[in-house]
């Protein structure tokens, strides 16, 4: 390695993709802009590539940099993990307290549970599942340490940085065998979606992230929301409800990934693109990033390196 990289490089490089922008990157590090800016140019001169691309609206990698942010990440983890054990004694109070969505805990939560168990056994983790506006409200509020979840509308973000991970789009799913799926439509993308109305339907509240996307969609197709629904975005309920009825459901693809993929429920054939949303890391804007809430998203880089997303 070439020993004219220090930690301050990798901490402002790690820093400015994490908060995209060399202004607020400087200011969670105590630092003014022109010293961050020098950081990030001797950074690059001495691997020899540009990292990172800036424009008007933010600082985004380069193909190197996203390769280089990977190894940075790791770096940073290692010696997190090396100072909380030095001596043989990992820090007992290290303790997360993470908020995630219903899409986020059924999907992505167990693999990084996972990672984080092999890398920080030490991490003490507490995880709560809600609706977007209940768990950004805790956020706010000090009571959890870092959200996981769609982006949301603009006024529910106030406050909050968002790093995003990946896209992730709604399904519209159904039991095996349901009476919808015999029936082609005169679409050529799969059922004619205009028959959800003859069947009670799972319909995210307004109160959800996935709400407006699931109404441009049905406004695409001409389609009034449908009359016999409930409104829910609850998991539990859904994969219940859905198997022993004729019920259709919207909801985001990550919920209902595993039970698509050993043919519990059936995702119907429709294209869904307009939905498209976000999913990232959520953290109060104003709060340094403490030990803990790094180990944490270094693991979820990891889990979502190789271009992770929910299968369709």
């Amino acid at each position: 390695m070439d020993r004219r990289i220090r930690l301050r490089h990798i901490q402002a490089f790690a820093e400015i993709v994490r908060q995209g922008s060399l202004k607020r990157a400087a200011e969670v590090l105590y630092l003014t802009q022109p010293a961050i800016s020098r950081t990030i140019a001797e950074l690059e001169e001495i691997v020899g590539a540009r990292l990172l691309s800036r424009s008007r609206r933010g600082v985004s990698l380069t193909p190197q940099g996203e390769f280089f942010h990977g190894h940075a990440l790791n770096a940073l983890g290692a010696l997190t993990q090396g100072l909380a054990g030095i001596g043989g004694q990992a820090d007992p109070g290290l303790a997360l307290l993470v908020g995630a969505l219903p899409s986020v805990s059924a999907r992505l939560m167990p693999d990084v549970v996972a990672e984080l168990q092999r890398v920080a056994p030490h991490l003490r983790l507490s995880i709560a599942d809600g609706g977007h506006g209940h768990l950004t409200t805790l956020l706010r509020a000090g009571d959890l340490d870092v959200v996981i979840g769609r982006l949301g509308a603009p006024e529910t973000m106030q406050g909050l940085s968002f790093t995003q991970l990946y896209l992730e789009d709604v399904a519209v799913v159904v039991r095996p065998g349901h009476p919808i799926l015999s029936d082609p439509g005169p679409d050529s993308d799969g059922p004619d979606l205009r028959r959800i109305a003859e069947y009670p339907v799972l319909y995210p509240p307004r109160t959800a992230a996935i709400h407006p996307l699931v109404e441009r969609l049905l406004l695409s197709r001409g389609i009034a929301p449908p009359p016999r629904r409930i409104e829910t975005v609850s998991g539990a309920f859904g994969r219940v409800h859905v198997r022993q009825s004729d019920a259709v459901w919207f909801i985001s693809a990550g919920v209902v990934a595993r039970e698509i993929a050993d043919g519990r429920l059936v995702r119907l054939p429709l294209d869904t693109e307009l939905t498209k949303g976000p999913v990232g890391l959520m953290t109060r804007a104003s709060q340094p990033e403490t030990s803990a809430q790094l180990l944490f998203r270094q693991a979820v880089m990891r889990v979502v390196a190789p271009g992770f997303g929910p299968p369709g």
